[in-house]
């Protein structure tokens, strides 16, 4: 798949910047990373490697394997960086509800200890990897921005937690912070082996297996799917903006959603598989429905996805049948 940023004019700003990434090691900070490369940014990833793989960090990024939580390693990342995307975190509802301790810790209080580093070393801006489950278990579909937010899980609330640190932060010390809300991302190099896993990788995996795919819950969920290429797309918008940020919020979807007993048939027929899905009871903290109102990051950074859902379904098939 091309990626639509290369030779984008409007993306010329990143060429030459020091960007870190948060997280780079992970499924989506690895391909902002590889994005950010591509832009001709100089690009250093921060990743203490417990989610994420070193095998995913590209060949042209500074590595340093350390934690956004320990001191040294994150001044040392960030020295001399003038965008940060921020991604590492505990991404896992259900372990986010197993362990609140802990995601507090790196979703909280790694947030802040981001945010003041860049400062310390005048950073222009801070790109938070912010979540859709802010807007809670009963959301007005598609969500806006404005909308309530209601979290129901430690998870969503360390991400709302997180936006209101960049708006502090912006406030106090006039650091450019923005916040992208992420609907439901799959793609390449989404791990399935974790118990937590995201549910089209999950699916990808058990399909490749000759499996049938695996809801918890009855399958009437509905969720935003949005290709990872959309995600990168919209971060690299935001770094290159002209206008500066004052600790917005914007979603990251495609404004279009599907139930999960749909999409298990959809990637079944994609792959010729002819069974039906299995059901495990639903997950504590999971939200029934999402779909984002994409209007306005399509005003503030002139954002459309470029990949839909067809062809991201294609595209991950693909890479789960190469690596299997």
């Amino acid at each position: 798949m091309s990626p639509v940023w290369l030779g984008h004019p409007t993306l010329a700003p990143i060429r030459g910047q020091r960007a870190l990434v948060t997280g780079g090691a992970g499924f989506i900070g690895s391909h902002i990373a590889q994005g950010l490369l591509d832009c001709g940014a100089q690009v250093t990833v921060l990743d203490d490697l417990s989610s994420g793989h070193a095998h995913n960090v590209p060949a042209d990024a500074a590595f340093i394997e350390g934690s956004i939580l320990e001191e040294r390693s994150l001044d040392r990342a960030i020295e001399g960086c003038t965008l940060v995307y921020h991604q590492a975190a505990m991404v896992s509802v259900p372990q986010s509800v197993e362990q609140p301790e802990q995601c507090l810790m790196v979703n909280v209080l790694g947030t802040q200890r981001v945010l003041e580093a860049a400062r310390r070393v005048g950073a222009t801006r801070v790109m938070l990897a912010a979540s859709a489950a802010a807007y809670g278990d009963t959301p007005q579909l598609p969500s806006s921005e404005t909308d309530p937010t209601a979290p129901c899980s430690p998870y969503a609330m360390s991400k709302l937690a997180g936006e209101q640190l960049l708006r502090v932060w912006n406030r106090t010390h006039g650091l450019e912070t923005l916040s992208l809300r992420y609907f439901n991302i799959f793609g390449p190099r989404q791990d399935p082996r974790s118990p937590y896993a995201a549910v089209i990788s999950a699916f990808a995996d058990r399909l490749a297996a000759g499996k049938s795919p695996m809801i918890f819950g009855d399958g009437s969920q509905t969720r935003d799917f949005t290709h990872i290429s959309n995600v990168v797309l919209a971060n690299l918008l935001a770094g290159a903006a002209e206008r500066s940020w004052a600790g917005e919020v914007v979603n990251i979807g495609t404004g279009r959603s599907i139930s999960l007993l749909e999409l298990a048939r959809t990637m079944s027929t994609v792959v010729g598989f002819s069974g039906e899905p299995v059901h495990e009871p639903a997950r504590a903290g999971d939200v029934a429905h999402s779909r984002a109102d994409i209007a306005v990051v399509r005003e503030l950074l002139g954002y459309e996805p470029m990949t839909d859902l067809e062809e991201g379904l294609r595209d991950t098939l693909a890479w789960h049948a190469s690596t299997t």
